[in-house]
């Protein structure tokens, strides 16, 4: 029987659908173009192949097209039962997850990797920041998620996916020296990772690396297609760099190019909390954001991500409602947040809103009381750092510099320096 790159037996006679299929796997885990095409081919080779319906649906959840994920999935399941046992239970785990049962996906892939380690479509699905556990809403959940790598990494060896994966972990973990060799493994086994690239930036991050960083991703960038998942968020590191090191004229037109909802190209999610994140870090750090800019993401963020459920899209969404003055889309999230987060989103939205107001008192309340504990909105440390900088920002504008440089050198210390928000 046919099998993955991962040794996992594959349900169909047809070598051109294990072949487009193999590709497709290894265009999702690399954040590569053409990964819809390549399970559509497999698809196409053979109409019975579960396993290829299967992804061709995940594919589509994971870019944020919720709405096509159904067809794909159906075929899927209506195949399931003349299926092996793990190929059978993996479309069941996936299809908790497609269609949104996250507590029973989360449990159901669990147990699925216990017995199936290598079956890295399934494994994927809890890595990263935006994965089931970095969007678990859960306090410890960058320690939680290093556990998981860690347990993995037995059965995965020196593979480019899970070294890169397993990287991510380290490096959120505050592991930057381990991190650093893990992933300078995993682009030395495949440099055009895109995943690998973007999270040997995120180390570059935590490293203090500035320049170095910049100049490793923006190169890097060069070659990656628009088409590419990561496009856009790559793009944001580009940008937030040339801002810390003064170049607002690059940061704009990477803005502009590829960051920008309309302009950009990638999950609504990226688009959404990369362009209010860059636009937020700017203002924090001095250049004049036009209002339009703000009322531009604004707009797209009301249309895209109406209601409150996804707690690390709801900040970004209320911070670029309290930026553009829409206090009633900015009042539906305060009201509504939801989920294991939505405390925070709560608070966060609170802290924008008075931000904006020029209310100084009331966002550093906010902000104080979900500061040891904003990693449950999900996202990276680096992203993160938007809510770090925001108390900083309304310290100073209380006078209390020396308070605001202490917490800084306690709390990200690496960034002492960086000029990040103006004033310090």
């Amino acid at each position: 029987m046919p099998q993955d790159r991962y040794g996992n037996s594959l349900s169909t006679s047809s070598d051109a659908a294990r072949d487009a299929y193999v590709a497709g796997v290894d265009r999702l885990l690399a954040a590569q173009p053409g990964v819809e095409q390549a399970f559509e081919a497999a698809i196409a080779a053979d109409p019975d192949f579960a396993l290829a319906h299967m992804a061709l649906a995940r594919t589509r959840q994971a870019m944020g097209r919720g709405d096509d994920t159904r067809t794909p999935m159906v075929a899927a399941q209506a195949l399931a039962d003349r299926l092996p046992a793990r190929e059978a239970a993996h479309v069941d785990a996936l299809s908790l997850l497609v269609s949104g049962q996250g507590p029973a996906a989360y449990k159901a892939i669990r147990a699925h990797l216990a017995e199936h380690p290598r079956d890295a479509l399934v494994a994927q699905t809890c890595t990263g920041v935006f994965g089931m556990i970095g969007f678990s809403g859960q306090p410890g959940r960058e320690a939680e998620q290093l556990a998981f790598t860690s347990g993995l990494a037995p059965h995965y060896g020196d593979d480019w996916w899970f070294l890169a994966q397993h990287a991510f972990s380290q490096v959120e973990a505050g592991q930057t020296g381990p991190a650093t060799a893990t992933i300078e493994r995993s682009l030395a086994i495949n440099p055009r990772n895109a995943h690998g690239a973007h999270i040997r930036a995120h180390v570059y991050y935590e490293a203090g690396e500035t320049a170095a960083g910049r100049a490793y991703i923006d190169g890097w960038r060069a070659d990656y297609e628009k088409a590419g998942q990561l496009h856009c968020h790559i793009s944001w590191h580009v940008a937030l760099w040339a801002l810390e090191q003064g170049d607002v004229e690059t940061m704009w037109r990477v803005y502009e190019a590829d960051v920008a909802p309309g302009a950009a190209w990638g999950p609504a999610l990226n688009v959404i909390t990369d362009s209010a994140s860059l636009l937020f870090r700017a203002e924090l750090a001095g250049v004049a954001v036009p209002a339009e800019r703000w009322r531009h993401v604004s707009a797209w963020a009301a249309r895209l991500f109406p209601a409150p459920g996804i707690a690390f899209a709801d900040v970004h969404a209320a911070l670029a409602h309290a930026m553009a003055g829409d206090g009633d889309a900015l009042a539906r999230i305060v009201a509504d947040a939801k989920g294991p987060a939505g405390d925070v989103v709560r608070e966060l939205a609170e802290a924008f809103g008075a931000m904006a107001a020029a209310g100084w008192p009331d966002a550093v309340r906010h902000l104080t009381a979900v500061m040891t504990q904003h990693e449950r909105i999900g996202g990276s440390r680096a992203q993160r750092d938007l809510v770090e900088y925001a108390l900083l920002n309304a310290l100073l504008r209380q006078g209390r510099a020396e308070e605001a440089r202490l917490l800084l050198s306690i709390r990200r210390p690496l960034k002492v320096g960086s000029h990040a928000v103006k004033g310090l």
